[in-house]
């Protein structure tokens, strides 16, 4: 669900979040196992926070 509030980020910022780099990034896009961005320009995409937030809340906790 997308709120009015909700945070853009751009890709360096998706990139700390995560810990993908920018081949993962697309390449898992391509796959369809990492959201999409928003075009917020003709060349400037971003991505919800809120999608990130969700992406990252469906991965498997690492056990040690």
């Amino acid at each position: 669900m997308t709120q009015l509030s909700d945070t853009m980020l751009r890709r360096p910022e998706v990139e700390r979040q995560t810990g993908l780099s920018r081949s993962s990034i697309y390449r898992q896009m391509d796959e369809g196992s990492f959201p999409r961005p928003r075009r917020i320009g003709r060349k400037s995409v971003a991505w919800l926070a809120s999608d990130i937030d969700a992406w990252k809340a469906s991965r498997p906790i690492a056990e040690n």
